[in-house]
């Protein structure tokens, strides 16, 4: 990759996380994923996620990686 490309990386990892949790929900309907998925669907995984995300917000607001 180029290097100019690591300013995108925590943007794109926010991205991921937000990605994966709404595929989740909206693929909740199908009995395979709660049996798959128990987790998802608790207050402790929400809480979590939640904490997650703000902290990702944080690192959004620090310069962006660079190679030595």
């Amino acid at each position: 990759f180029r290097p100019s490309e690591l300013r995108q990386v925590e943007a794109l990892r926010a991205l991921r996380m937000l990605h994966y949790s709404a595929w989740l929900a909206s693929r909740w309907e199908d009995p395979t994923f709660p049996r798959t998925f128990p987790w998802f669907n608790t207050v402790r995984y929400w809480g979590e996620h939640i904490l997650q995300l703000r902290e990702q917000l944080s690192v959004l607001d620090e310069p962006p990686l660079e190679l030595p």
